[in-house]
């Protein structure tokens, strides 16, 4: 996701630079546009944007490894676009100076929706701080939810991606039906884009570069995994978490797809 927001961003004048542990050649023609010099990264970082897989890399980001709450001396907005528990998120206030603003800016759509610059975000903040990040994420994305303060775009995100992992292992459920029952994928698909049955999943499943994949702990499948222990995380205290339980169960044992 990381590469084709940068790839907005400087698509839309704003002087952007990404930051990699890997080697910047690994980024072919974008090579120039990143590093892994995290100290050529923190000189001049004023507004990061975090975009890292987990609480373990956004750690590493803001505190362990790179520390770049310390080590970036004009750095005073941190954007938190990665999809992580609402809880950890919350608890990063106290341990961020208050001097630096933070936002949390999580967003929605994969990898096409970022590559193509209409991804949703889903807003915490208050409004004095997010109404000059705006034009970042209008380079970026074409929808965009303001939803109440620092933390409850992330309880959002979590939410609604609660909702998109059970519409995927279900609708990933009724296509392997459906090959044993001999309906064929396309008509199927069709049809439920067109009746009740429609979901985001099941609409873009032909553009969705992770809908075909099995569950392993390093791809999307396995982070879509890890999204519903972060909803998990932010549950009411009390309520019953048998679906949710469920869910990421199924998502565990889902098995790349290869019919067509």
């Amino acid at each position: 996701m990381g590469e084709p927001m940068l790839a907005a961003l400087r698509g839309a004048g704003f002087d952007a630079l990404g930051f990699d542990i890997r080697a910047p050649q690994s980024y072919g023609d974008f090579a120039q546009a990143v590093t892994n010099d995290v100290r050529q990264f923190a000189s001049h970082l004023e507004i990061l944007i975090v975009v890292v897989r987990d609480i373990q890399q956004t750690d590493a980001v803001l505190f362990d490894v790179q520390a770049l709450v310390e080590t970036a001396e004009h750095l005073h907005t941190i954007i938190i676009a990665s999809t992580l528990s609402p809880r950890y998120v919350r608890a990063l206030r106290a341990r961020v100076p208050a001097h630096i603003t933070l936002v949390d800016a999580p967003m929605s759509g994969a990898a096409i929706a970022a590559q193509e610059k209409r991804l949703s975000f889903m807003l915490g903040g208050r409004e004095t701080d997010l109404q000059p990040l705006m034009p970042l994420f209008e380079a970026m994305g074409t929808s965009f939810h303001t939803m109440g303060d620092f933390g409850a775009g992330m309880t959002a995100k979590v939410l609604n991606n609660l909702l998109a992992a059970s519409s995927t292992v279900m609708t990933r459920l009724v296509l392997d039906w459906a090959d044993r029952l001999d309906l064929d994928q396309q008509s199927l698909l069709q049809l439920i884009d067109n009746s009740s049955g429609q979901n985001w999943f099941a609409s873009n499943f032909t553009d969705i570069e992770f809908a075909r994949d099995g569950w392993s702990q390093d791809n999307t499948i396995g982070i879509l995994e890890k999204d519903v222990m972060s909803a998990l995380d932010t549950a009411p205290q009390g309520v019953d978490t048998a679906l949710p339980d469920a869910v990421k169960e199924a998502i565990r044992k889902l098995r790349p797809r290869t019919r067509s």
